[in-house]
């Protein structure tokens, strides 16, 4: 455990940027269930809706550094390709 003030004040900003983290990427990993479960649905308007959602969320987040912002346009370039592949199958 910490002793010097400056550490102890140090470990009391980790905890509270440790669960803000944390909440951050379990918001992430809620909004792409939510686009999972939609296209497990055969429901593209949903699936489109969910995507509108978690993309800028998604931004967000690595925006402030919880996830690396190069992660975050993998994470949106590879939902909105199954997004939209999905929608081109569903609608032909």
């Amino acid at each position: 455990m910490a002793n010097h003030k400056s550490a102890l004040k140090r470990n009391r900003q980790n905890v509270v940027r440790r669960a803000r983290n944390r909440a951050n990427k379990t918001k992430i990993k809620n909004a792409v269930k939510a686009i999972d479960a939609a296209i497990a649905e055969n429901n593209a308007e949903t699936a489109q809706a969910a995507l509108k959602i978690a993309i800028p969320m998604i931004m967000r987040v690595a925006s402030k550094g919880t996830i690396h912002k190069k992660t975050a346009s993998r994470k949106v370039s590879r939902l909105t390709r199954r997004v939209n592949s999905f929608v081109a199958q569903s609608a032909a």
